[in-house]
């Protein structure tokens, strides 16, 4: 019996700490607690174990170092920057001036607001970076709206509940850096594998919209015409995006000497800074060139755009790392913040707190594992894990399915932090056996772990709706009429649908690899097999590396000079010896005496 669980203890390790997780145990101190009784039970059964447990009381001493591993990683400094970025863009009102902004924009057509929740989640991913801020922010700000005009309240809690689990795969993604770390792969190159996928997942957001509003055309009606305070101009701004796309055509034409692939680049920021400029000193000055709404839509629209580039710009343009774009982002956050005048200490001191504790969240959960992850090593659980998936039959395709299947259903009960620290880890060797590339792995696996916040029971992007949706029949604050509450069953069901839409989008990045390895660029792919390697060889001949000869022997011109007699030379002389031989007429030195310094 001891040695039937001597060699299996890694397979008993890995389902007791799924047992310590469903009791309800902290993650963390689950991690540890079980790492550390295992390692005990390792230490006493490794003599029965056949050689399949590599555990002593000295590999404890290992702790120390990995635990200054994760103190000293670089790339996590940039999850509290990302966190407190987003934090303080919540408490700027960037949200509700976007929400109101672009449901104006798409008012007039029928699911106007749930388009404009989904480009303003896709927006709020692209610079907060933290799901519970996307999400909180729009269900505060757009709920009661689209519960006003009459939305559906499943379609409604659902449009608002999925739009903020994009921040999770839309770079700067907290979840993305993690990956990265995880995977011991760039998080630059992650975030470029990522953006694609996260780009195309909104288009498939947007797109079940458009099928709804034909299918059930009572469920989003359009914005009465009394809502509409921004009034009509769409045709002032289209022809204004036109000019601004006239001036950034023309600054690259004009910077691509100089500047190369970066031209178009700059070239939009021309473009963009020049029309943005235009729109505050039409609405400044009071000329009214463009409409109410071009004006509105520029002025609230190109301050996240511009924070976006500061961003992730820089970071795809190899200026900054990952940490570095997180701290300029931070810095833009609160100048922002500070250019509405809604930037006050008790802005910044509840960012900090609510960033103390995510880190803190993040930190103990990665100590936890260090631990876990030295016993389940110990007892050779990576073999364990990699020889049980790669045996999977269908080879690579029937591993992805088999990891997505499972990570679907570890969802349901652990988040994605939880998810990426302990079930990664033990992926990764099994994916390089296959060859698979890890940074289309990782944006996989993080398409599949954003479901881990939109299902029951678990779904933590319901949670924050729940938190902030009316519990209770309200009166309206504009029609005066009472409102009633929103229950957790149409949260609930109104996630479904975005879980598929979800499900199809990990389909169709297994489909469409390139949608992500695109970061990899278009490098020319060189054959090993065509390369030949020439060694050049010493000589005075043809051929090889022909040195001159400085009168016998192998010399360099003012350089190393070898005496007459080398080696190398066929025809050299005997070099004189130390009693003064042939080849040297110097008398031998006397070392029988002490040297004299006279």
């Amino acid at each position: 019996m001891m040695e039937f669980i001597a060699v299996n203890l890694a397979p008993i390790m890995f389902v007791s700490l799924i047992i310590f997780l469903l009791l309800g145990y902290p993650v963390a101190f689950s991690l540890a607690a079980n790492g550390l009784l295992f390692f005990i039970i390792g230490v006493e059964l490794a003599p029965l174990s056949g050689g399949s447990i590599n555990l002593s009381w000295p590999l404890l001493n290992a702790l120390p170092d990995r635990f200054w591993g994760v103190m000293s990683n670089d790339t996590l400094l940039a999850i509290p920057f990302f966190t407190f970025m987003g934090i303080v863009l919540e408490r700027s009102g960037m949200a509700e001036d976007l929400l109101d902004t672009i449901g104006q924009l798409f008012g007039p057509i029928r699911g106007g607001l749930a388009y404009a929740v989904i480009f303003v989640g896709a927006l709020l991913a692209a610079t907060t970076g933290v799901v519970a801020a996307s999400v909180i922010a729009m269900g505060l700000i757009s709920l009661p709206i689209m519960l006003r005009y009459g939305y559906d309240r499943r379609v409604a809690s659902g449009v608002i509940a999925a739009s903020g689990t994009l921040a999770q795969i839309i770079p700067p993604s907290l979840v993305l850096i993690v990956l990265a770390d995880q995977l011991g792969r760039s998080v630059g190159d992650m975030y470029a594998g990522a953006l694609i996928p996260g780009l195309v997942l909104t288009g498939l957001y947007m797109l079940y919209i458009l099928i709804m509003t034909f299918v059930r055309r009572d469920s989003m009606p359009a914005l009465p015409l009394e809502a509409r305070t921004l009034g009509s101009g769409v045709t002032s701004l289209i022809i204004a995006l036109i000019v601004a796309a006239g001036f950034a055509y023309a600054a690259h034409i004009y910077l691509y000497p100089a500047h190369g692939e970066n031209a178009d680049i700059l070239g939009a920021t021309v473009g963009i800074g020049f029309i943005y400029i235009v729109a505050l000193l039409d609405k400044g000055l009071k000329v009214n060139a463009m409409s109410r709404l071009a004006q509105q839509v520029i002025i609230v629209l190109i301050p996240p755009l511009a924070l976006i580039f500061l961003v992730l710009g820089t970071i795809f343009l190899g200026i900054a790392t990952p940490t570095e774009g997180g701290a300029m982002g931070a810095v833009g956050a609160l100048v922002m913040a500070a250019a509405k005048g809604r930037l006050s200490m008790e802005v910044i001191r509840s960012a900090l707190a609510a960033t103390t504790r995510l880190s803190a969240f993040v930190l103990f959960i990665l100590i936890g594992a260090r631990v876990f992850s030295l016993t389940f090593y110990g007892v050779n659980g990576h073999i364990w894990v990699e020889h049980l998936l790669v045996a999977m039959p269908g080879g690579e395709t029937g591993f992805l399915i088999t990891v997505n299947l499972l990570v679907f259903f570890l969802a349901f009960f652990l988040d994605f932090f939880e998810l990426a620290f302990i079930i990664v880890p033990l992926l990764v060797p099994a994916a390089n056996a296959l060859g698979i590339d890890l940074i289309w792995f990782g944006v996989l696996l993080g398409i599949n772990m954003q479901t881990s916040f939109m299902h029951p029971p678990f779904g933590f992007a319901l949670f924050y709706l729940r938190s902030v949706a009316a519990k209770v029949p309200y009166l309206d604050r504009v029609t005066g009429k009472v409102t009633q509450p929103v229950t957790t069953g149409q949260i609930y069901w109104g996630a479904v649908p975005f879980v598929g839409i979800q499900i199809i989008m990990v389909g169709l990045t297994i489909m469409f690899p390139q949608m992500v390895m695109h970061y990899k660029g278009d490098a020319a792919v060189v054959d090993p097999n065509t390369i030949n390697i020439v060694v050049p060889g010493f000589g005075t001949g043809g051929g090889g590396l022909t040195l001159p000869d400085n009168g016998g022997g192998l010399g360099l011109p003012g350089g190393l000079q070898l005496p007459g007699g080398s080696p190398l030379d066929g025809n050299s002389q005997k070099p004189a010896d130390q009693n003064g031989g042939a080849g040297d007429n110097k008398p031998a030195t006397d070392l029988s005496a002490p040297p004299s310094f006279n």
